[in-house]
């Protein structure tokens, strides 16, 4: 059973999964092009942490990074390879999603890679389209940007 939970990063077990995270992002972007946030910089106020867990090992997760303007940023969405293909990555934004509605937030945004098709196809279902660049992020090759309008529905 994966339980999906608000949670501090900084856990051993949260920072292992952070870790396999970025070593999965310089493996296909340019270190200048990948934008992580330290756990340290999730575990800020400003920041919500999603966990997901099987059988209380963490396999997953996302953030819920807040901006000015009522705009709310996905960050940090990762699953393991050995549960990739379960939804939970789904299961993560939904989360984020009803957090960021709850707070009255207006806008859903994300930067993610050039290289990452399964990541547009989680995004993609749950209702986010492609757009320019957002925040303060540099338009680039190795980038995709999407977008979600909570104003409605």
């Amino acid at each position: 059973m994966i339980a999906v939970a608000v949670e501090t990063p900084l856990q051993d077990d949260v920072r292992v999964l952070v870790a396999e995270l970025n070593e999965t992002l310089l493996a296909l972007t340019p270190p200048e092009f990948s934008f992580h946030l330290t756990v340290e910089q999730m575990a800020e106020p400003s920041t919500t942490l999603f966990v997901a867990r099987d059988g209380g090992a963490a396999v997953a997760c996302g953030a819920l990074k807040r901006h000015d303007d009522a705009v709310g940023e996905v960050k940090r969405m990762y699953t393991r390879p050995s549960h990739r293909g379960r939804q939970i990555g789904a299961a993560i934004v939904e989360r984020i999603e009803a957090l960021a509605r709850r707070e009255g937030l207006r806008r859903l945004v994300l930067e993610t890679g050039d290289r990452h098709p399964a990541a547009w196809t989680v995004y993609e279902r749950a209702g986010f389209t492609r757009c320019g660049p957002v925040l303060d992020y540099p338009d680039s090759q190795y980038s995709v940007f999407y977008e979600k309008d909570l104003s409605t529905g």
